[in-house]
């Protein structure tokens, strides 16, 4: 795997950057060339074959910046090698494999604009301290006085670094 592979991410709390950097490290452990970048410092694709981009969730929906980014480079991305992920909060819910369907419908406006080979879908974590709003602190610490999330670190690193694995011979050129 010679090529060279861009991934790529925004993140509102940190979560997201976190994975990225997994997804980066384990293509760059079988041989691949790798970039991880924040998407505001990506301008231009050209040095890349393929693309692996992802999005923290807020609102069930990717960030606006990331979709901005996507409309931005919708053109080259349909030439290129594209795979996608989303890091949110509701995978972490107690049973919260069983919004999975769910939450990969959150991609929707992503496969409207370039379709992916992959998609990624992975819990986040939760630190109040982190949430940049007191309406949206207020409307977690509500949630974990009742038990829908937990805060914490809720990423699970063996299923990010399979997707990753798996995403190999998808982005090979």
């Amino acid at each position: 795997m010679n090529n060279k592979i861009l991934v790529t991410y925004t993140s509102r709390t940190g979560w997201t950057v976190g994975v990225a950097e997994a997804i980066g490290k384990t293509l760059a452990e079988s041989g691949a060339r790798v970039d991880v970048l924040p998407m505001r410092d990506v301008k231009d694709l050209s040095a890349y074959d393929a693309i692996v981009a992802g999005s923290g969730i807020n609102g069930a929906a990717w960030r606006p910046e990331a979709m901005h980014w996507i409309r931005d480079h919708q053109t080259e991305l349909k030439r290129k090698r594209f795979a996608a992920f989303l890091v949110c909060m509701t995978l972490a819910m107690k049973n919260g494999e069983q919004y999975r369907s769910h939450v990969a419908s959150w991609l929707d406006p992503v496969r409207a604009l370039v379709r992916p080979v992959s998609e990624g879908l992975f819990a986040g974590g939760l630190d109040i301290r982190k949430v940049p709003t007191f309406k949206d602190r207020l409307g977690f610490r509500l949630s974990v006085l009742f038990g829908v999330w937990k805060e914490g670190d809720h990423r699970d690193w063996n299923a990010i670094r399979k997707w990753a694995m798996e995403l190999k011979p998808l982005l090979s050129v």
